[in-house]
């Protein structure tokens, strides 16, 4: 009779065959490669934006003060009527419980009439809160002016608070919120995915260099001179004549694995925020850095200043200010050549600075031809 341990010594060595047989199945690979789908888009097959304008009401005591919001009261006015409700002229309406708000989304590509789509709300006046509130029925209208969706439902809003005695607590925003599922589709938009005998991929971002590798990848799948790179951006492909095909070759060479050279070195550098963001391709050449931080204190304190008795003068309160500079010493260091992309955060991080100080030293890196890379500030 086997004892305990015999037992979890067999389960383990099967376990061990097992994930060995797995390993044979599905070897590990390396890092997938990058597919045409991810580097390219069809010309037209693209989301399109709709808006409208619409009230919200249900609101407990949160909407806009119509004194200050008049459009509110006018629209309201305008759908009171529409529904056969006349409101006597020089009425002073007093409404808390609506707000005006603008309704957007996002209509995707080969969306048909009945489908719903989400679509978000955001408050145009001075309403302290959506929350609780309900969409009346709203027009989305496209560009073009026509009606896409027509949108109506109960508003979730992500946020919270609360205020009494003039204290307030608050957590993300109160006046703009979201209607899953709130916006019904009311028209197609047409696309030119079974027009012609041809279509158009575009490139997220014009590279001569994934633009023939995408025609040639196609070309090898598909065979020779169905694809042809026009630029830098555009490549176009020649299509079969049925949908159904279509369908087919856009499914097949969309997955296809795409051989992309490094992308050109670069820094994005956000001015607003001090975020810095570096690619693979960044390199940095040997040079010296010497950044001292330069602080400029004011403190006030108040002065009292008490007349001499029987004076009859008055007591006057003044200031005395206290103005403090401080720098610190920045020593010269040397920052050695990186190649790659951890050796250039290690030289960076060497230096010890802020962020915002290395917006400054990245620039100055750059203009002494010290960092291999382009800059752009966001």
């Amino acid at each position: 009779m086997q004892s305990p341990l015999d037992r979890l010594v067999r389960f383990l060595v099967a376990l061990s065959a097992l994930a060995a047989s797995a390993a044979l199945w599905w070897p590990a690979t390396a890092e997938s490669a990058t597919r045409i789908k991810e580097v390219a888009s069809v010309q037209g097959v693209r989301s399109n934006q709709l808006v409208g304008y619409g009230l919200i009401v249900g609101l407990d005591g949160t909407g806009d003060q119509t004194t200050q919001t008049p459009f509110t009261t006018q629209s309201m006015q305008a759908m009171l009527q529409q529904m056969g409700v006349t409101v006597p002229p020089g009425t002073n309406m007093q409404l808390r419980n609506v707000a005006a708000v603008m309704v957007t989304a996002q209509l995707p590509p080969f969306a048909q009439p009945g489908q719903v789509i989400d679509v978000n709300v955001s408050s145009m006046g001075n309403a302290k809160s959506l929350r609780g509130g309900t969409l009346i029925a709203t027009p989305l209208k496209g560009a073009n002016g026509q009606v896409y969706a027509l949108a109506q439902g109960n508003v979730v809003i992500g946020g919270a608070g609360a205020s009494q005695g003039g204290s307030k607590v608050q957590i993300n925003t109160l006046n703009a919120g979201r209607v899953p599922g709130g916006a019904t589709v009311e028209r197609a938009v047409p696309t030119p995915l079974a027009q012609g005998d041809s279509l158009q991929l575009d490139l997220n971002a014009a590279d001569f260099n994934t633009a023939r590798e995408v025609a040639r990848a196609i070309n090898r799948k598909m065979g020779d001179g169905v694809a042809q790179a026009m630029d830098g951006r555009v490549i176009r492909v020649r299509m079969p004549a049925t949908p159904d095909e279509r369908v087919s070759f856009l499914a097949e060479i969309e997955n296809l694995p795409l051989e992309l050279a490094a992308p050109a070195a670069k820094v994005v550098i956000n001015a607003r925020t001090g975020s810095i963001v570096l690619n693979q391709s960044v390199t940095l050449g040997p040079c010296a850095v010497a950044h001292g931080n330069l602080s400029v204190t004011i403190s006030s304190t108040p002065v009292v200043s008490q007349p001499a008795p029987l004076s009859q003068g008055q007591t006057v309160v003044g200031e005395r200010a206290d103005i403090q500079i401080r720098q610190d010493g920045g020593s010269l260091i040397n920052v050695p050549a990186g190649s790659k992309l951890t050796d250039v955060v290690k030289a960076l991080n060497a230096l010890g600075a802020t962020p915002q100080d290395l917006l400054a030293i990245l620039q100055a890196m750059k203009a002494a031809g010290s960092l291999n890379a382009e800059l752009e500030v966001i």
